[in-house]
């Protein structure tokens, strides 16, 4: 078979795997783990359930694979349109505190919530989710140095943005039973305000050189 031939097959391949792990992120985050069964997750794509498990062998496969896919979607949703993002000063420090709160209070999470819920019984999840959640904490840590145009190397910085961190985990766990929108504004303007205090104190420090 031609390499002409073989690109319209590896495209419908390429397709089948992308639709069934975005319906393994949409079931884990409306139904959880126990709900999330590959027949479920194959008929939600659209696909059989043989060509689920041609893809997937294993149920464990299908998930981990989600959760590379949902680590890969949260960093990408994170580094979106910062782009657009305020010159430095209190504009931007609250548009960056918004920015890292949505990576922890949108469906990607929801679901990346479950899975955590299930490596907690779930032996074969476990080290891939504390290996994957390492990485979008060390992403997120750096995006938001960048950002914020910070040195880590100033004292009070690294705690500073995990604090960051932390409350936006935070603010999403809240979320997941209530719409939070109301309350996590003032949450956000709050923080900003205070961050931007520790932005500016950590400027007027300099940074010591070896």
């Amino acid at each position: 078979m031609s390499t002409a031939a073989r690109t319209p097959q590896q495209d419908r391949s390429r397709a089948t795997r992308q639709r069934l792990l975005e319906a393994a992120v949409d079931c884990l985050a409306e139904l959880g783990w126990n709900g999330s069964t590959v027949t479920v997750v194959a008929e939600r794509a659209g696909v059989t359930r043989g060509a689920a498990q041609h893809h997937f062998p294993t149920r464990e496969d299908l998930f981990t694979a989600a959760v590379e896919h949902v680590a890969a979607e949260r960093l990408a949703a994170l580094r979106a349109d910062t782009g657009e993002l305020p010159p430095l000063g209190p504009a931007r420090t609250e548009a960056v505190v918004e920015l890292i709160i949505r990576l922890y209070t949108g469906p990607l999470f929801r679901a990346a919530l479950h899975l955590w819920v299930a490596a907690a019984t779930e032996e074969p999840l476990r080290a891939r989710i504390i290996a994957l959640e390492n990485r979008v904490g060390r992403e997120s840590h750096r995006a938001a140095l960048e950002f914020l145009g910070l040195d880590e190397g100033t004292p009070g910085v690294r705690e500073t943005v995990q604090a960051t961190l932390d409350l936006a985990r935070g603010l999403g766990l809240a979320n997941l039973l209530t719409d939070d929108t109301q309350r996590r504004s003032g949450v956000v303007r709050q923080w900003s305000a205070m961050l931007q205090a520790a932005v500016d104190g950590a400027a007027a420090v300099p940074v010591e050189q070896n």
